[in-house]
């Protein structure tokens, strides 16, 4: 082989070297992501809306009560009654012991809670206990007069579905269970 040739190979390769390393510099430090275009990977956040945490503090008599920021309140001070019972009318103080625990809350209009949410709450957790209650894992039936819609707490969060077959009713308890104070 002659000299020139052997002069223009290693040309070739220190010129082929230096493309190259050029080229994972680019890709390694992210120059092609710049061109992605937006929100294809983005991750939405945890469903519902979230409320400002308000505190799980405990009330003791003769305490003012606080005012809320959500209507059914969503977190704040309260006195820890507990829920003994499913499908009845909860107090501010029972709702707010629930979620802090981690159960989640599905109020309904009416007297009685339509069958496909029963199924639903079933489907998703065990029937209600005040045991499952007080471990943070019940999903919570109770009428909410006046309302014309389903609303789903979990602590610091709510979300209104006009059905028991709405997919976001679905998903947002299944992500709230088990999920209470200083957990949201």
């Amino acid at each position: 082989m002659s000299r020139a040739a052997t002069w223009l190979e290693r040309v070739a390769i220190a010129l082929a070297s230096v493309a190259l390393s050029l080229g994972l510099i680019a890709a390694l430090s992210g120059f092609f992501a710049g061109r992605d275009q937006a929100n294809l990977g983005a991750v939405a956040g945890p469903p519902g809306q979230a409320f400002r945490d308000q505190g799980d503090a405990r009330l003791t008599p003769g305490a003012p009560r606080p005012a809320y920021d959500s209507s059914p309140p969503t977190s704040g001070a309260h006195f820890p009654v507990p829920v003994l019972r499913d499908e009845s009318r909860l107090s501010d103080d029972q709702l707010l012991e629930a979620l802090a625990r981690g159960d989640v809350v599905v109020l309904y209009p009416g007297p009685r809670a339509p069958p496909e949410l029963e199924a639903l709450a079933r489907s998703l957790a065990a029937p209600f206990s005040p045991a499952l209650a007080a471990a943070g894992q019940a999903v919570i039936l109770a009428p909410f007069p006046g309302s014309t819609e389903l609303t789903a707490l979990a602590w610091a969060h709510l979300l209104r579905a006009t059905s028991a077959g709405d997919p976001a009713l679905r998903q947002f308890v299944e992500y709230w269970l088990g999920r209470g104070a200083g957990m949201a």
